[in-house]
C-alpha cells in the first residue's frame, strides 16, 4: 500500500502562485507515475499534471505554460507549482500515484485551493 499526504493548499489571490507538495510513504518502490488531479464543485476530477519516475511530464492544456510538476525520488515527494492563478483554478487538488506492478491507483486526501479575485 501507498499513502499520499498533500500540503500547501489554501486561499490565494488571482495572479498569484501556489506550490503543493505530496509525500509518499509505504510501498514506495511500487510507484511509477505520480501526478496531480483537481475537482471543482459540480465538475469531474481532471488531470492537472503528471510526471514519470524518469521525469517525463505532461500537463493539462488549462495549466500548460504556467505550471511545473517536479519530483524528488530520494524524498518520495512530488511538487506542483502553478503561477498566474485564475478563479477557475479553484478546486480540491488530489495527489495521485500509479502502481508499476498492478492496476492499483493511490490518492491523497485532497487539499483545497481557492483563488480569490
Amino acid at each position: 500500500q501507498v499513502q499520499l499526504v498533500e500540503s500547501g493548499g489554501g486561499l490565494v489571490q488571482a495572479g498569484g502562485s501556489l506550490r503543493l507538495s505530496c509525500a509518499a510513504s509505504g510501498s514506495i518502490f511500487s510507484i511509477d507515475d505520480m501526478g496531480w488531479f483537481r475537482q471543482a464543485p459540480g465538475k469531474q476530477r481532471e488531470l492537472v499534471a503528471i510526471i514519470s519516475k524518469g521525469g517525463s511530464t505532461n500537463y493539462a492544456d488549462s495549466v500548460k505554460g504556467r505550471s511545473t510538476i517536479s519530483r524528488d525520488n530520494a524524498k518520495n515527494t512530488v511538487y506542483l507549482r502553478v503561477d498566474s492563478l485564475k478563479p477557475e483554478d479553484t478546486a480540491v487538488y488530489y495527489c495521485h500515484a500509479r502502481n508499476i506492478y498492478s492496476t492499483d491507483h493511490y490518492w491523497g486526501q485532497g487539499t483545497q485551493v481557492t483563488v480569490s479575485t
